[in-house]
């Protein structure tokens, strides 16, 4: 069986199961507590957060763990424009491709604190242009809050642009890197918040980070005994963290061969679906996208039962994110993308992982997807 849905989950690494070990068994303290186990673990906390930090370009005190990806949105969404109201800062700035994370994070301020969200149109590709931000920024802007890469359709934002447009009327830029992180270089982005997932990088679900530059006031989602510098009151997955910042520091060493090795893979592959289905269309910007993520819709024929033909066939894909629990709506990334619902609806998606490919992988996987096209189409 071929996984080709990285996206959704990775495999947890070899190499972070056995960083995590110690932290599941031996060294069990609670990093709160002030004994010796207890500072054992405090240690390892601390050393994790500062790895974080390091790849993220951020300070170690900046860093907050999580549970996930969603929770760092939301604690980055909501804790800074929360920790900005006192300023008469009601204003958020968002585009229409969100994870559902930032966009349900936003329609609760809007629904519950009075807040005006903004999105912001994007065009075909996906792509947010800095003439848009900068005609959306208000005064009372208290966040920009945009994802490096999309999850879906896997456009890559020109991030240091948006930033510079933001900075320049002081606005906070919060950066979704959840599916970027691995894949492309996150230091000297210019965002004030960057949000990352452990089991997108091969750490267990549940782990996460949000870095938030230290000036910036933040209110937590979770109040307590005041743990993470009060930014979330819990006690430490200690485990977790070492996990994330071993599967990141993993990412980030291979980083640079592995987008070009798989980047070429994924190009060969989009090439050959596109000339062997010509009902294929590829979603998402041709060139500035993730390297590892090829998305498409094929007009004419069911996503989900395309799926089903590849499964048969040994493959396991996609139509899109995970997240949207149950939903069989179109994709709200292709309708704001311009995609007619009907179309959105045959869209399927493939994401590769770190690991080499045979070199014929990209020719006989696109003759799988012809295959089981011509399958359902009968």
């Amino acid at each position: 069986m071929l996984y080709l849905d990285h996206a959704a989950t990775s495999p947890v690494r070899p190499e972070v199961l056995a960083a995590m070990q110690p932290y599941l068994t031996t060294v069990y303290g609670n990093p709160a507590s002030h004994h010796t186990a207890g500072e054992a673990a405090a240690e390892a906390l601390e050393d994790a957060r500062a790895r974080v930090a390091h790849v993220l370009g951020m300070r170690r005190g900046d860093v907050v763990f999580t549970s996930g990806g969603t929770e760092a949105n939301n604690l980055a969404v909501k804790g800074l424009v929360l920790g900005a109201l006192s300023s008469g800062r009601r204003h958020v700035v968002v585009s229409p491709i969100e994870h559902e994370s930032i966009l349900e994070s936003a329609a609760f301020l809007a629904r519950f604190h009075d807040v005006e969200v903004t999105a912001l149109d994007v065009g075909p590709d996906g792509r947010v242009t800095t003439e848009a931000l900068a005609a959306a920024l208000r005064d009372d802007t208290a966040l920009v809050a945009l994802g490096h890469a999309n999850n879906e359709i896997g456009t890559v934002q020109d991030v240091e642009a948006l930033a510079a447009v933001a900075r320049a009327r002081g606005v906070p830029l919060h950066l979704d890197a959840v599916q970027s992180a691995g894949w492309l270089p996150l230091r000297d982005l210019g965002a004030d918040a960057v949000s990352i997932a452990g089991h997108k990088l091969g750490a267990p679900k549940g782990t996460g980070a949000l870095a938030v530059r230290g000036r910036l006031p933040l209110e937590p989602l979770l109040h307590g005994g005041g743990q993470e510098r009060g930014r979330r009151s819990g006690t430490a997955d200690v485990a977790g963290a070492v996990g994330l910042a071993t599967a990141l520091d993993l990412a980030e060493r291979e980083r640079e061969v592995a987008g070009a090795r798989i980047g070429a893979a994924t190009g060969r592959f989009i090439a050959e679906v596109l000339r062997r289905v010509p009902e294929a269309a590829l979603t998402g910007d041709p060139v500035r996208r993730l390297p590892a993520t090829a998305s498409f819709t094929i007009a004419g024929v069911s996503g989900e039962a395309v799926l089903l033909e590849l499964e048969r066939r040994g493959v396991i894909s996609s139509s899109g994110s995970a997240c949207a629990a149950g939903s069989d709506e179109p994709s709200h990334v292709l309708l704001a993308c311009g995609v007619d619902p009907a179309v959105a609806q045959t869209s399927v998606r493939f994401t590769f992982g770190r690991a080499p490919l045979p070199d014929d992988a990209p020719e006989r996987l696109a003759a799988l997807v012809a295959a089981s096209v011509d399958a359902v189409r009968g």
